[in-house]
């Protein structure tokens, strides 16, 4: 038996048991990328309001890198698991290779292009004067450490691939650590350390992502064989390319979608002043540590749904997706009632002037009304990338964030301030998640 079918390791046992001992480990990884971000959130924080606009107005920029990084990752982890629930062992190291070629070459021009554009892109989301200084100051660094962001994230998708949750999320754990350890000796400069405030956050960052690469490619190459440095032929490294393309455009377009319409958000907000938009980025980040749960299991489904439809187990499939979205839901409900009644202590130790506690409050009491409908929405679009079908994950991404959010949240920014952006918010998730869980409905069934 070769090592690539040792691996297809999903195909067996009861479907709920399964699901959950993958994304516990998993959880851990998740936990570890939204906390790296509450990390540098927290530090920078203590440096003053400023400086937390500052960090805030960069979110939409790094969730457009994270949403390419993601796009590639789930293009590379559907391939795999298909290919390794087949069996097919030359498949498995040839897609590896690629997969992680492709992402080189694609965050080199990011990077390129997000130097040159630095300047005008933060004018047009709304920062000037000594908050653009700041903000510069930060992403001069962060855009040099993109490689480090993109290519483990690709790395990391190919090891879950294999039913692995474990590594990934251990290889998270060493880059949080690092960031935990650099974070307050670059920003604030104690002893010998040269203070860099917000430059030494971007600097803590891309060190701890650098570990991530080293690691991840050590386990790839040498543990799990997965990497071949034997030269592909250019007709099938094109064919691996535009298969990877095929489905990691869609799903990076599925997540860029959301930070490019955050970057509107962020811009509506910023008419109300700094301190509103500190208060956002602050809320927006609590937002994505409490749905950390919900993130994990489905990404899990992704290797778990490629393996069996490698294998031929539909019925597996139909079971893993319903254990899915009944999760989703209780989780919403239980996070609804957590923020009802700590949501202002929770803002409160991120920062303590009484604008940003109040604006973070009232977006987690407004919008985590639809945290249910959020989860079923992530689910929804992982399984359809997981079907190799990614192109409805991307429209009900454009329907939520470009037809409903954006457009109500103009609309109640103008009735009702800041009340009205974050209302929007929530209705757009309710009425898309309606929408993804009847179409999944009618994909599963078809595929049954």
């Amino acid at each position: 038996m070769t090592h690539a079918t040792q691996r297809a390791r999903l195909l067996e046992g009861p479907v709920a048991m399964t699901l959950i001992r993958m994304t516990l480990p998993m959880l851990v990884g998740v936990i570890g990328m939204v906390a790296f971000n509450l990390v540098d959130t927290f530090f920078v924080g203590r440096l003053g309001t400023r400086e937390l606009a500052a960090m805030s107005f960069t979110f939409p920029v790094v969730l457009v890198v994270s949403s390419i990084a993601r796009g590639l990752g789930i293009g590379t982890a559907a391939l795999l698991s298909r290919a390794i629930g087949e069996g097919d062992r030359h498949r498995v190291r040839r897609l590896t290779s690629d997969a992680l070629l492709l992402s080189l070459l694609v965050v080199s021009a990011f990077v390129i292009a997000g130097q040159l554009t630095l300047e005008p892109l933060f004018r047009l989301l709304g920062a000037d004067g000594p908050l653009l200084a700041q903000i510069k100051r930060y992403m001069r660094i962060w855009y040099l450490g993109m490689p480090f962001v993109v290519v483990p994230m690709v790395g990391n998708n190919a090891i879950r691939a294999t039913g692995d949750t474990r590594t990934p999320s251990l290889i998270m754990l060493c880059a949080i650590a690092v960031n935990l350890a650099l974070d307050p000796l670059l920003i604030f400069g104690p002893w010998v350390f040269p203070r860099w405030e917000l430059a030494g956050a971007a600097l803590a960052t891309v060190i701890a992502r650098a570990t991530t690469l080293l690691i991840s490619l050590r386990v790839l190459i040498h543990r799990e064989k997965m990497v071949t440095l034997q030269i592909p032929r250019l007709k099938e490294l094109l064919v691996t390319w535009k298969n990877l393309l095929y489905l990691g455009l869609p799903a990076a377009a599925t997540y860029m979608i959301i930070p490019l319409s955050a970057g509107v958000i962020t811009r509506l907000v910023a008419g109300y002043g700094p301190e509103r938009v500190a208060g956002f980025g602050v809320a927006t980040r609590i937002e994505m540590f409490a749905l950390t749960v919900v993130m994990a299991l489905s990404m899990v489904q992704i290797p778990f749904i490629g393996q069996n439809m490698g294998a031929r187990r539909y019925g597996r499939i139909r079971q893993g997706l319903r254990f899915g979205q009944i999760f989703a839901l209780a989780w919403g409900i239980l996070l609804f009632l957590v923020f009802l009644f700590t949501r202002r202590s929770l803002s409160g130790i991120f920062n303590k002037n009484p604008e940003v506690i109040a604006t973070t409050s009232l977006y987690l009491m407004l919008v985590s009304v639809s945290y249910s409908a959020l989860g079923l929405i992530e689910l929804n679009g992982a399984a359809f990338n997981a079907l190799h079908t990614p192109m409805p994950a991307a429209a009900l991404s454009a329907l939520r964030m470009l037809v409903l959010y954006v457009p109500l949240a103009l609309l109640g920014s103008h009735l009702l301030g800041l009340r009205g952006i974050f209302a929007a918010a929530a209705v757009a998730n309710i009425v898309t998640a309606v929408m993804s869980s009847l179409w999944i409905r009618h994909r599963i069934l078809r595929l049954v």
